[in-house]
């Protein structure tokens, strides 16, 4: 069974039995096409493709319009644009979808403490202590979705069950905007029927091994002695595959899981040797990973950079700083001191990244000023810049170097 037919979807109007499924997976649909057209209503209902236009930009979005001509995510544009030529495309900003972010994920914190971020839009909530005050898993689960249509104007879609596994699952089956109920004695008739490709774990590779030994659904796999699938998958996978295929995930909802670095990346319309050009790239990307420490509200110690040629030969380079930060300008002179120490002055490039790692928490990490240094108040600068990007929009407020026409490229 190919890895394309994908889970049917089911619409639920959330009316099973939710009693012991305290688990609810939240997706925005289509999430980052979804806040484009926000501002773009005329395009609704027709195919649109976010991502840079470039021969080497990659999709990150479609509407569920274009998904049905075979576009999807990290797709590359060259191939979405043959497979649906009449798509509208449109280049991503991601300061809107960051600040849509933040108040889907507030809604969510309205609900519960117990919320675990996956990505930008989506996330796992334990409503179990919520019940009392708002009523059923699946009353909270309409709530959300309406809230989050209401504040924001786009479509989430809610799974419901006993474990997170079959919540996520769950909210795939009724996209988009849908919601529904795994019953906690229904897990079994509802995971059995499902391509083995719906299993966490389950890649092509090991999709093509089951499918070898007549293994097409989750069913299939529950009625292979658990000895068979270690020998053939692993002792770890062959005891995790079983153990999933029975619907058995104790896994508990993580709130607050720690960022361990942030970055941003991009990759080039055609290869670049001007080091002036880069320079200007590196400073695009340090302000972007600045904004978005500050937004999280970190500093890191440990300044990164990617350099990949055009043999697509890959560098990093890395340095701790004495003092952890959240500035632009202090990322942007080290990025620029690690890109002169790799010796690549002459070297065409096809990709550079910027990355902060080794974070803590901003509001622990206190700046020691050694004798005769002067605070330079960058740090309230780029603050004030964040307010006012906040209320005018991503392009309000940027260095003088940077007002020229943005490269085609993907932020990763």
């Amino acid at each position: 069974m190919s890895r394309k037919q994908q889970i049917p979807r089911v619409a639920s109007t959330g009316s099973a039995d939710d009693t012991g499924c305290s688990i609810l997976h939240v997706d925005m649909d289509a999430f980052f096409a979804g806040v484009e057209l926000l501002d773009r209503p005329e395009l609704a209902g027709t195919p649109v493709i976010i991502g840079a236009p470039g021969a080497r930009g990659v999709v990150l979005s479609a509407t569920y319009e274009a998904r049905s001509f075979g576009v999807h995510s990290a797709m590359p544009m060259t191939r979405a644009r043959r497979l649906c030529p009449h798509a509208t495309i449109i280049p991503p900003s991601h300061g809107k979808y960051s600040e849509v972010s933040r108040g889907v994920m507030e809604i969510f914190h309205s609900i519960t403490p117990q919320v675990e971020p996956i990505a930008s839009d989506e996330a796992f909530l334990d409503v179990a202590g919520a019940r009392r005050r708002l009523g059923s898993p699946a009353e909270i689960a309409a709530l959300i979705r309406a809230q989050v249509a209401e504040r924001h104007g786009i479509t989430c879609s809610v799974g419901v069950a006993s474990s997170k596994f079959v919540a996520k699952l769950a909210s795939r089956q009724c996209k988009p905007d849908g919601l529904l109920v795994v019953p906690a004695d229904g897990v079994v008739e509802f995971l059995h029927p499902l391509p083995v490709a719906a299993l966490w774990g389950v890649g092509e590779r090991t999709e093509q091994s089951l499918v070898r030994l007549g293994i097409n659904t989750v069913g299939d796999l529950a009625r292979v002695p658990v000895a068979t699938l270690r020998r053939e998958l692993g002792q770890a996978s062959g005891t995790h595959l079983a153990a999933l295929a029975w619907g058995r995930d104790e896994r508990a909802v993580t709130p607050h899981v720690p960022d361990k670095s942030i970055g941003a990346e991009e990759t080039f319309a055609t290869d670049v040797d001007d080091p002036a050009v880069i320079r200007r790239e590196l400073l695009r990307l340090s302000e972007r990973v600045a904004a978005r420490l500050r937004a999280a509200g970190h500093v890191g110690r440990t300044v990164s950079v990617k350099l990949r040629s055009s043999d697509f030969k890959t560098i990093t380079r890395a340095r701790t700083l004495r003092e952890p930060t959240d500035v632009a300008k202090e990322i942007y002179v080290t990025a620029c001191d690690l890109y002169a120490s790799a010796g690549l002055d002459r070297v065409r490039l096809r990709l550079v990244g910027v990355r902060v790692e080794n974070l803590r928490g901003a509001e622990a990490a206190v700046r020691q000023l050694t004798l005769g240094e002067r605070e330079t108040g960058w740090r309230e600068a780029e603050r004030a810049m964040d307010k006012a990007v906040r209320r005018f929009g991503p392009d309000a407020v940027r260095p003088a170097s940077l007002v020229r026409p943005k490269f085609d490229g993907i932020d990763l």
